[in-house]
């Protein structure tokens, strides 16, 4: 069973720093590309990063570029996005989701999410 499950989320100021982690199993981790999205209320589906799991090459949304990192642990089928410098606009249910290649479109699998909240 493919399952994908995000963990980190959670309450913190702006300014401050959150890491995320998406734990996958029942797939090949490494022929997968990972990525992740956010979705705040009342508002779409937003791509915020990706990371191939085979060539490690990554990619970021405008407006998280140089205020979040994302990372890959092959050996724990875990990818992580670091994010500092929140800010209350990254409010949202952060998910992860996996996609066979490395194209990080048409995702196969998602997760359930986690919430980040940033007060100001």
């Amino acid at each position: 069973e493919v399952q994908l499950v995000e963990s980190g989320g959670g309450l913190v100021q702006a300014g401050g720093s959150l890491r995320l982690s998406c734990a996958a199993s029942g797939f090949t981790f490494d022929d997968y590309a990972i990525g992740w999205f956010r979705q705040a209320p009342g508002k779409e589906r937003e791509g915020v990063s990706c990371i191939s799991s085979s060539d490690g090459s990554t990619y970021y949304a405008d407006s998280v570029k140089g205020r979040f990192t994302i990372s890959s642990d092959n050996a724990k089928n875990t990818v992580y996005l670091q994010m500092n410098s929140l800010k209350p606009e990254d409010t949202a249910v952060y998910y992860c989701a996996a996609v066979y290649g490395s194209s990080c479109l048409d995702y196969d699998y998602w997760g359930q999410g986690t919430q980040v909240t940033v007060s100001s």
